[in-house]
């Protein structure tokens, strides 16, 4: 039998309890259940209306634990609204049997072909006739037999509801509990989100009772033993934090191996510098963990390669940074563009990198750049030993720029490409931007972020 698949496609702003339970409904009769969340609409300007990075943070965590239920991201990612008829392509290419979630309000009038599907889809009616639906009925909402396409099954969830209700109660400052999960409804409490206001770039939290994944230096004989006395913390079943023991890059491991719990993470130093950690010299781990805690939102890096074939694929995620560099014994020649607009022409180098907050403490700092503060809205653009422009280094660009690096003679100057230190080969560019969908929140007690330490590296003391 082929592998039954729920398409389940919405814009989920919020995602309700009244979708959980659509998912978990569905999740009872296909083999897979993929929860698309869109990109931007132009029929419901509403998704514009919060990043995407927050709405793809709450899908993943309204759809946690559910068996065989996935949450995909890609729409959102790109910025784009995938149409159910590509959805239907991308989701059928190994055979699998695919179903598209619909309510029955899309359906009324589909017996004289005026259902909003027939009228208002790309290729409405076509796929009236050929797709698979799972049509949800919500209770006293019944659709009489004439209106449905020939292929459907019908489904009657649990709950039902409205993300525009629960929008507009968080606007009037309205209790939304149990129209959300819980730590949906914690997320949107806690960066102020639909308030008509910016989200706040420092939030405060509290974990009363941590329930800890925790993630130590296996090869830090003092990481271990700190992580060996939080063992009465540790709960890798529902943890509500990721506690993070050994130096800065142990918790860009953490990170790229966890962002998508979504949960806050809480670093503990026990190597060097840890620009990204709390020190126990001046906080133990008592006052860490049981404080009103410091958190940032950390975003990652999304970045796709162009390969010696000419084709543009992903490259993947990178919490520090992303760069090219010579993969021969002569100078890069790159062309660099910020938005689709070449900025740098001919830069001659060793190589070019983009670096987040996080990253301009590690590589870019080696290359000569000044290190920026976790939470700042900027980038870095760094050239290593550059010969050309003459005198150009580094060069700060808002979080919202889009870089390209474009190799001027692939064949006489290869460039390899890396991805926090991950080798993508040889290619001919490289394209790098902030990710819509990827972050981490760090967390950090009062007084012990990443400014501390940066003003204790530019003001050192014989206290520190």
């Amino acid at each position: 039998m082929p592998k039954q698949i729920a398409v389940f496609g919405g814009s989920f702003n919020p995602p309700g309890t009244h979708h959980r339970a659509i998912a978990e409904e569905l999740s009872r009769h296909f083999d897979e259940v993929i929860v698309v969340p869109c990109g931007p609409r132009p029929d419901k300007p509403t998704v514009a209306d919060i990043d995407p990075v927050h709405r793809a943070i709450m899908a993943d965590l309204a759809f946690s634990g559910l068996p065989r239920v996935r949450v995909d991201l890609f729409d959102l990612e790109r910025a784009e609204f995938t149409r159910t008829h590509r959805l239907d392509e991308i989701y059928r290419r190994e055979g699998e049997e695919v179903w598209h979630v619909v309510g029955t309000d899309l359906l009324r009038g589909g017996r004289e072909g005026r259902s909003l599907i027939h009228r208002t889809w790309e290729k409405g009616p076509e796929m009236w006739q050929k797709l698979n639906f799972a049509v949800i009925v919500r209770a006293g909402h019944e659709i009489e037999a004439a209106d449905l396409p020939a292929r459907h099954r019908r489904f009657v969830p649990a709950s039902s509801g409205s993300s525009s209700d629960i929008r507009e109660r968080a606007f009037k400052r309205l209790s939304i509990s149990g129209l959300v999960a819980p730590q949906v409804e914690d997320y949107i409490e806690r960066y102020h989100l639909y308030r008509g206001q910016l989200p706040p770039q420092v939030v405060s939290m509290r974990l009363d009772r941590p329930r800890a994944l925790i993630f130590a230096d296996v090869r830090n004989p003092r990481a271990l033993g700190i992580a060996g006395s939080l063992e009465h913390l540790a709960d890798s079943a529902d943890p509500n934090c990721v506690i993070v023991v050994g130096g800065d890059g142990t918790m860009i491991k953490a990170i790229r191996q966890h962002w998508r719990r979504r949960l806050p993470f809480i670093g503990i130093n026990a190597g060097h510098v840890g620009h990204l950690l709390n020190d126990l010299d001046r906080n133990g781990i008592p006052d860490i963990l049981e404080q009103e805690l410091h958190a940032h939102q950390l975003p990652l890096l999304y970045s796709e390669v162009v390969g010696q074939d000419g084709q543009r694929r992903p490259g993947g995620y990178a919490v520090n940074d992303a760069w090219v560099e010579r993969a021969g014994g002569q100078a890069a020649w790159i062309r660099a563009k910020i938005n689709g607009e070449t900025r740098l022409p001919k830069l001659v180098a060793d190589g070019a990198l983009v670096a987040t907050a996080a990253g301009s403490t590690a590589y870019a700092r080696a290359m000569g750049a000044k290190p920026i503060l976790v939470g700042s809205r900027e980038l870095l653009l760094v050239g290593s030993n550059v010969s050309e422009p003459h005198g150009w280094r580094t060069a700060s660009l808002p979080l919202s720029a889009e870089v390209e690096f474009e190799v001027l003679e692939p064949v006489k100057r290869p460039i390899r490409a890396y991805i926090d230190g991950s080798d993508s080969g040889i290619v001919h560019g490289l394209g790098v931007r902030v990710s819509r969908v990827a972050a981490a929140e760090l967390a950090f007690a009062p007084n012990r972020d990443m400014a501390v330490k940066l003003d204790e590296h530019f003001f050192p003391s014989e206290a520190h």
